[in-house]
């Protein structure tokens, strides 16, 4: 039998109509994978350089953090309607779209000489990611073959976890020898490349001009998110005023009344639809919980690690970054095996093997050896990098394939609500307790990463509905 790598090199392979052949599926990856990762990075890049930006613009810390939230408020708000519309009008478009609009908008925040100009550049560079995330899952399915969606996946998840490790580290070397404002400017001339490679590369797609894409619900949908999450940002910031709280109850509002306005919708922003695919909806409710686990570990860590553990800023750096190492280095195994193996199985094993290292952590000792917590946070990073790729291809792949952009908006807004729900949850502990705060977070941790196990465990009851990448 030949190999499968010989087989996607062949013309007249099945590839051709389920995929793309194995060099243009490799230059198209190459494309999404750069501008995949010029997203991700400005999401972990600017946490470094803060302090530095806030002292240059003259602004106070508490202030400077709207540079953060413009982006990830603008790129939540944005996604689902930026999948929506891709899956009306082609994913390709979206996404070289969003290319573009985040090369002018990482231009403008490398220029901008006010803090106000910052944080609008940022809202738009926001918009831009948004466009890119949304198309991004829904481009690798149609660019690899069914039978191997999960080594497309897994490198995609690879790309994000050693981005998201990248970026403290790559702050520090580029400010250690100019200034803030080639974090941004940096990304100008590699994302122009990008593009010109995605132009040539990504798989062209016919979609019916005549399908209208409704803006109203897109508005509300897009309104509803960016409600919510300013409002998790202001409760996990300290707010003690009540607009917090109304902005998550206006949230509830409209959701609710968006998905009874589109209940019986072709193609619902909510995805109420793909929600009704029980494989799907498990798939979806496991990747939110994981998130969360991820984003309340990445928040009480350094409190932990600085606080009861007596490490400096500068260990506590090196000891959290083997989580997204680990990560990236297991994400493309696991998505290998996924192409083999039942998400549902591997998925639980990864989440089990992370509430364990959680569980571990939570009971270190203080002056703890730095080569425990090393590994300790090298197998919580294992276990999530062998959940993520596998729950990735099981939710695109119980997806109809005409909704492959939507069920792709819903992994990007699984990841991001899951990160700022475990980053307010870890506020409230340490508001409840600032000296243990910490220690009850990673507990709490602890019962979310084993209900996630359970959840992902759970689908082996379900029957996958695999379908293929091309109508």
């Amino acid at each position: 039998m030949m190999p499968d790598d010989q087989k996607n090199g062949q013309a007249n392979s099945s590839d051709d109509v389920d995929g793309m052949t194995r060099q243009n599926r490799n230059q198209a990856m190459g494309a999404i994978s750069v501008s995949v990762a010029m997203a991700i990075l400005d999401t972990a890049i600017v946490n470094t350089a803060l302090p530095s930006i806030a002292k240059d613009l003259g602004v106070g810390h508490s202030d400077s953090v709207w540079i953060i939230t413009a982006y990830q408020m603008s790129m939540v708000a944005a996604m689902l309607p930026f999948a929506a519309y891709g899956d009306l009008k082609g994913h390709r478009k979206v996404f070289l779209t969003g290319l573009g609009v985040f090369i002018l908008a990482s231009l403008a925040c490398g220029i901008s000489p006010s803090f106000l100009g910052l944080v609008a550049a940022r809202f738009v560079q926001g918009i831009g990611a948004a466009a890119i995330m949304s198309a991004n899952t829904a481009l690798v399915r149609q660019i690899y073959p069914a039978r191997i969606l999960g080594r497309g996946l897994g490198l995609n998840a690879l790309v994000m976890a050693f981005s998201f490790a990248a970026g403290p580290p790559m702050a520090s070397i580029i400010l250690s020898f100019t200034s803030w404002h080639w974090l941004f400017l940096i990304n100008v001339p590699i994302c122009i490349l990008a593009f010109f490679l995605s132009w040539q590369k990504l798989p062209k797609e016919d979609k019916g001009k005549s399908q209208k894409f409704d803006v109203v619900p897109a508005v509300i949908c897009a309104s509803l998110f960016a409600l919510w999450v300013h409002g998790l940002g202001q409760l996990a910031h300290g707010s003690m005023t009540s607009l917090p709280i109304i902005e998550e109850a206006v949230a509830l509002i409209l959701g609710i009344f968006l998905v009874r306005w589109q209940s019986s919708h072709e193609r619902p922003l909510l995805a109420v639809d793909l929600f009704r695919i029980s494989f799907f909806s498990l798939s979806a409710i496991t990747a939110f919980l994981a998130f969360i686990v991820q984003g309340m570990i990445f928040v009480a860590m350094p409190f932990l690690l600085q606080g009861k553990l007596g490490f400096d800023v500068i260990m506590t750096g090196f000891l959290i970054a083997p989580w997204p190492l680990m990560g990236a280095f297991l994400a493309p195994i696991a998505g290998r095996l996924s192409d083999r193996y039942p998400a549902g199985i591997l998925g639980g094993i990864g989440l089990a093997i992370l509430g364990l290292g959680i569980g571990v952590i939570s009971v270190l000792p203080p002056h703890t050896k730095p080569i425990i917590a090393v590994i300790m946070m090298a197998l919580c990073g294992g276990g999530f990098g062998f959940f993520l790729s596998p729950n990735q291809r099981a939710l695109m792949s119980s997806a109809p394939t005409t909704r492959s952009g939507a069920a792709s908006g819903v992994l990007g807004i699984s990841r991001i609500l899951g990160q700022t729900t475990g980053a307010t949850l870890v506020a409230f502990c340490l508001y409840l307790s600032s000296d243990h705060g910490a220690e009850i977070a990673l507990r709490i941790g602890i019962f979310i990463a084993f209900a996630a196990c359970m959840v992902s465990l759970s689908r082996l009851l379900k029957k996958p509905i695999l379908r293929k990448n091309r109508s």
